[in-house]
């Protein structure tokens, strides 16, 4: 038991030089979950009370406004909130309003007023530890933030709103973790709102250069074909995630499969099964939102746009199992890497036995003549201690011989 524990000791102690892109440090600051305690901060509150969970940002919001169709688009980086209202139902363009920023409650709590969205699906945009899910609204500027006692513009006609809400993630490269970005898609009628937390870089930015360059078909169709372009990139982002994943479960499994695996290795594939249960959380169920928007439960969704949708279910899909091999991957490296610590070990413990074995009878033999009896002849022979010696010896090399021949050395 004791050399048991002594080689354990020794085979967990840190080791350098190996996979050195990831140290203690970095393991530290990647156990570390975003947590906000949401339930702190919304306790007591009535539902829809714009309270923002997350991250606490500095900057300011911003705001873009994108009116496009098939012939032209003007673009508004104004930043004012006055230019973002609803189209008229006649205006031919579709209005695509870019919110980058979701932590000031007075400038979403304006835009649900322009835009007559319901409290609660506001305080869902708010939240960052929202789930993905889908949700469909009908719009009633009366119950939905507008002022009692106005009279409703033409553009302001009860309708149908459609709520999605999914996480876009991103590869941190100087954190070696995965960041999840809370993203929140409001379609309308002709018009479309994101909401995104704050970033250096704008995560839509792609679609916004396809749609100035009148590149593919997203000028060519309504705000419905702009949800599906919007959910398209980022399950495209799903991809290079699971990519970058298999490249270093590739670069541990190759580690384990030489024996060069230690307890940063272990660490490495804990947090990597971490990882994959956060991106799981962020995938998983998009399944469902898809699957309501194929339903045709919401007029804004235009048959044109239903081959697209079940293009992107099909990826959902495939990403879901790239995923749940990863997980079994995962499963199969940490025994691999267990197995090889007890083969490690039982091959320590074998020679450790082997050695204990050929020291018995040695030990017996000295423990024998070492006894203080004045009666035994062998103690005043001329040569016993040669030949106790010799008998030692010889019943050493014989038992190394035997065990050799048996395989056991």
């Amino acid at each position: 038991m004791f050399a048991r524990v002594v080689f354990l000791r020794w085979y967990m102690r840190p080791k350098h030089g190996t996979l050195n892109n990831i140290n203690v440090e970095q393991q530290k600051y990647m156990s570390k979950r975003r947590r906000y305690h949401s339930a702190e901060k919304t306790l007591g509150t009535s539902p829809g009370t714009l309270t923002y969970i997350g991250e606490d940002i500095d900057h300011a919001t911003k705001i873009r406004r994108i009116d496009y169709n098939a012939a032209e688009y003007h673009f508004d980086d104004s930043n004012r909130l006055s230019h973002c209202h609803p189209p008229a139902s006649s205006s031919p363009f579709v209005n695509w309003v870019d919110v980058d920023g979701i932590h000031e409650p007075k400038v979403v709590a304006t835009l649900g007023q322009q835009y007559h969205l319901h409290p609660l699906l506001l305080e869902d945009v708010m939240n960052t530890d929202q789930k993905p899910k889908i949700d469909l609204y009908d719009v009633n500027p009366v119950v939905n933030n507008a002022l009692p006692g106005t009279a409703l513009p033409d553009n302001a006609l009860p309708g149908q709103i459609v709520y999605v809400t999914l996480k876009m993630l991103h590869h941190s490269r100087t954190k070696q973790e995965i960041e999840s970005e809370h993203l929140s898609l409001v379609l309308g009628k002709n018009f479309l709102i994101s909401f995104q937390e704050e970033r250096t870089k704008d995560t839509f930015e792609p679609v916004i250069e396809r749609i100035k360059a009148s590149a593919g078909k997203t000028r060519h169709n309504g705000a419905d074909y702009l949800l599906y372009s919007l959910m398209d990139l980022v399950v495209d982002h799903y991809f290079v995630i699971a990519e970058r994943i298999g490249d270093k479960m590739d670069e541990l499994e190759d580690h384990i499969v030489r024996q060069r695996a230690n307890q940063q290795t272990l660490n490495t594939l804990y947090t990597l099964k971490r990882e994959l249960v956060n991106i799981r959380r962020a995938v998983y169920p998009l399944r469902d939102v898809i699957g309501l928007l194929l339903r045709g439960d919401s007029d804004l969704i235009q048959p044109g746009t239903m081959p697209f949708l079940r293009d992107l279910s099909d990826h959902v899909n495939q990403i879901t199992d790239v995923l749940d091999s990863y997980r079994d991957q995962i499963n199969g490296l940490m025994d691999v890497y267990y197995s090889i610590v007890n083969n490690r070990m039982n091959s320590v413990m074998k020679t450790l036995t082997v050695f204990s074995a050929i020291f018995m009878p040695l030990t017996f033999i000295v423990g024998v003549y070492g006894m203080n009896f004045d009666n035994m002849p062998e103690l005043h022979t001329r040569d016993g201690y040669f030949w106790v010696m010799g008998i030692m010896f010889t019943t050493a090399f014989a038992m190394l011989f035997y065990f050799h021949r048996r395989g056991w050395m």
